[in-house]
């Protein structure tokens, strides 16, 4: 009689125990990356009242089965299915990461390693990359002297600050000039004292100083439409003032102008110069590269150049700090027509070549945000509208992810049964990709759970009964005394 007595008391225990088990799932229904759990039970051992036995041939009798009588339902496991990928909710910032495949974020609390779910990132007063959820900070890659990632141990993501406040000044070796040279312009006609059309080519030297090289642009002779000399007529520092000179003024207050010390190169051309009385720069006789037409169809031909379609510029200050591009400025004259149009011509610079915008350089930048890929590289974007690469974010997977363990606030453990995390961590595109701008909702289903709700309730209402029948039965026992 007291056997189902403890039966019924064990039922109630494990359908509370179920009960708990549902009411955290509801709590978490919008929890980021919350995994639904499910309580199972097993039956307990039993007591034995009879063994079983077999058939016996001499006397014919059958066998028998054996008797037993159940002791009531235990707890077995509390099961969380952590594998795959769950629904997704968009949110459109740039900060929020979905996992799509089987890994878990590689974050540290408190100098612990632990895993989670949640993608709700931001960067906190450090510039250290942290999980909002959980307050851990996020573990990742980090990039080596050449700017590519080393997949060594993981660590904290350190975006701003140091090195990745600033993006370094990058000299301009590409320019490319593009437009129209109208041969009815009258600036274009040939004039021994003409000043020519002026065009100019802007590029960064090695400390991020904008410098300007200033050219012209005339027929090379009166008896051609299609042939056109290129000078250099100045070049312009920072400030707007020329380098190629420099002033000073004499005792009486007048103003004398001479050259600086500069070695100047352009199109396979030394050049030497002069300053003159009144600041003109003039160029000692030299062969002056041409730019070539076809006179037919206004197409480009060539420069007088090794390779017929650039003009090289180099600058050398002849200092030991110089901070001008040794290697020079490659002018592209290929994408320039001559076409007639309304007798004006119409010659624009653009840094870097008309292929992928390369050599363009640029001035140094400051850190101004960050742009997270779908690979979980991280990208510092700058003022000066430069890109460096600035780490990687890593996850872990696991042999069995049901196996880690809850610690609270969205993390997990690695346990025995979980298998090892090795301390490096892979590359998201092993297993899947991130989603950006969206993050995991949680699994819990309220359909599933409330109609577990109503089932828990019934079996522990039906345990309670076999409790109180079982003390209406020791009640009349006790009675039959009377």
């Amino acid at each position: 009689m007291m056997r189902s007595l403890y039966s019924g008391i064990s039922g109630l225990k494990v359908h509370q125990t179920k009960m708990d088990v549902i009411g955290n799932n509801i709590s978490n229904v919008s929890t980021i990356g919350f995994r639904a759990g499910t309580a199972n039970f097993t039956d307990v051992f039993y007591q034995t009242t009879q063994s079983a036995s077999g058939p016996n041939e001499a006397t014919g009798a059958a066998g028998t089965n054996a008797v037993q009588i159940g002791l009531g339902a235990n707890l077995a496991a509390i099961s969380v299915d952590l594998s795959g990928t769950g629904a997704t909710q968009r949110t459109d910032r740039g900060m929020d990461i979905m996992i799509n495949g089987d890994a878990f974020f590689i974050v540290n609390s408190n100098g612990n390693t632990y895993f989670t779910k949640s993608g709700l990132l931001d960067v906190d007063a450090n510039g250290t990359l942290y999980c909002v959820t959980n307050g851990a900070t996020v573990l990742g890659w980090t990039t080596d002297e050449n700017g590519e990632i080393r997949k060594d141990t993981a660590r904290p993501l350190q975006l701003m600050g140091g090195e990745n406040a600033y993006s370094n000044p990058k000299p301009t070796t590409e320019v490319t000039m593009t437009g129209n040279v109208d041969r009815e312009d009258p600036n274009v006609a040939y004039s021994e004292d003409g000043a020519g059309y002026i065009t100019s080519a802007n590029f960064y030297d090695n400390l991020g100083n904008l410098y300007q090289a200033k050219m012209s642009i005339m027929k090379s002779s009166e008896e051609t439409d299609s042939v056109y000399t290129v000078k250099l007529v100045d070049i312009l520092g920072p400030d707007g003032k020329s380098i190629l000179k420099k002033s000073t003024t004499d005792e009486n207050g007048n103003t004398i102008y001479e050259p600086t010390e500069q070695t100047l190169n352009f199109g396979g051309q030394d050049l030497s110069y002069d300053v003159d009385a009144d600041g003109t720069i003039i160029f000692d006789d030299t062969t002056w590269p041409t730019l070539t037409f076809n006179g037919s169809s206004g197409a480009f031909t060539s420069v007088s150049s090794d390779d017929g379609q650039k003009l090289n510029l180099t600058l050398n200050s002849g200092e030991a700090d110089n901070s001008f591009p040794l290697s020079g400025v490659n002018i592209d004259f290929s994408n320039l027509t001559m076409y007639a149009t309304d007798g004006n011509s119409s010659v624009q610079p653009e840094r870097g070549d008309k292929v992928n915008n390369e050599g363009a350089g640029n001035a140094a930048g400051s850190l101004q945000g960050f742009s997270i890929q779908t690979d979980g590289k991280i990208y510092g974007v700058y003022d000066n509208g430069d890109k460096k690469l600035l780490g990687q974010i890593a996850v872990a997977t696991f042999p069995n992810p049901s196996g880690l363990e809850a610690v609270g606030n969205s993390m997990y453990a690695a346990t025995m049964n979980s298998g090892d995390f090795d301390g490096i961590g892979i590359d998201i595109s092993e297993v899947g990709s991130f989603s950006i701008g969206a993050l995991e909702m949680s699994d819990v289903d309220l359909a599933t759970e409330f109609t577990n709700m109503i089932t828990t309730q019934r079996a522990f209402q039906a345990n309670s009964r076999v409790i109180t029948t079982s003390d209406t039965m020791l009640e009349e026992l006790v009675n039959l005394k009377r």
